[in-house]
């Protein structure tokens, strides 16, 4: 299989589909398309329809959408969710929410590994996603959010680096869950290939 991914240091969904596969040891070619060029659009349209990454490539079938390759891996690899029905059903439910939500942590609050902004992004609505992540990672079984690393760890790591540009505070056990994460020698390896990536995207050095 192949994974067609973004910038490393932007791109929050890839980082979910890779870190799944790396961490739970899916074997993948890695190919990485930078974004926002004047040929990326039509690189990225190559192999997916809608023009996103992350997009897996398993032979003549091309599978796009984090959520939706997480599916696709889970039909061979059931470790991408719980084993326990009622934990799979809230996983699921807490990853499709982190995919369709969230989105005044996500403006306000992009993703970005190279900086450091503490004290910035904090606007009344991007503080309420960030109280309900916080609702969300309380619940945690340790050492991930299920016990062992799934799917939903996948679908919320971007937001523990999106944390840690920004310097958030959180409570001690939500503190010890992102240190979890962050702990992960896949992770480990997406940020040292983030801070090697030449490209700078001025736009996303801004924050309001």
């Amino acid at each position: 299989m192949r994974l067609v991914v973004g910038n490393k240091n932007y791109s929050s969904w890839s980082l979910r589909a890779w870190l799944a596969m790396k961490v739970l040891g899916i074997p993948f070619q890695e190919e990485r398309i930078p974004l926002y060029g004047e040929k990326s659009k039509a690189e990225i349209l190559k192999h997916s329809p809608a023009g996103k990454v992350p997009v897996l490539v398993d032979g003549d079938l091309h599978v796009w959408d984090s959520l939706a390759i997480l599916e696709y891996l889970a039909e061979r690899e059931p470790r991408i969710w719980p084993a326990d029905a009622r934990s799979r059903a809230r996983a699921r439910s807490i990853s499709a929410e982190m995919h369709s939500g969230f989105r005044s942590l996500r403006q306000h609050m992009s993703m970005n590994i190279r900086r450091r902004h503490p004290g910035k992004g904090r606007t009344p609505e991007s503080l309420a996603d960030v109280r309900r992540v916080v609702e969300i990672w309380s619940e945690c079984r340790g050492p991930f959010l299920f016990g062992p690393f799934c799917g939903a760890d996948a679908m919320y790591a971007p937001v523990v680096l999106r944390f840690r540009t920004y310097e958030v505070e959180l409570p001690p056990a939500c503190r010890a869950y992102a240190d979890q994460v962050l702990a992960l020698p896949a992770l480990r390896e997406w940020i040292r290939d983030a801070e090697r990536e030449a490209e700078s995207l001025p736009q996303f050095d801004l924050y309001v």
